[in-house]
């Protein structure tokens, strides 16, 4: 159902966090600029190291996110532990999407505390279902 003040908020912002530049792609690629027509459209925030995730889960560098997408598979920093951590040390801390390395390891995502997981290789549709369920229940708390 069309509801004219959801088209009205702001862009949502997008923290898409991988080492692979191919992963933070593919992510954003399958998302697209407006992954569904009631949402707002999407602002993408790519980072490719765990500093920078910091600096913008703190705020330091801008408007922290609305919405995070880590993965797991990430080197040095694995995305499960940041989102753990994000859990952990953030008040309210922003929902978290994260990409497990294969789908037994669901319960890791689990662990992380994170509102939803998909496993890789990256389907776009179960990615893009996950992300809009999470988009929509940051607009309704909102």
């Amino acid at each position: 159902m069309y509801d004219a003040r959801v088209s009205e908020h702001q862009a949502l912002r997008v923290l898409v966090y991988s080492d692979d530049r191919d992963v933070r792609s593919a992510v954003i690629t399958a998302l697209g600029a407006r992954p569904h027509p009631d949402l707002p459209p999407f602002e993408y925030v790519e980072c490719a190291t765990e500093p920078v995730v910091w600096q913008h889960l703190d705020g330091s560098i801008a408007a922290v996110p609305d919405l995070v997408i880590l993965d797991g598979e990430a080197v040095p920093a694995g995305g499960l532990g940041i989102a753990r951590q994000m859990k952990d040390e953030i008040y309210q801390a922003p929902p978290a999407l994260v990409i497990t390395g294969r789908p037994q390891d669901a319960w890791l995502a689990t662990w992380s505390r994170a509102e939803a997981a998909i496993a890789h290789p990256i389907d776009p549709i179960r990615l893009a279902e996950s992300v809009i369920a999470l988009a929509r229940g940051v607009l309704q708390s909102a």
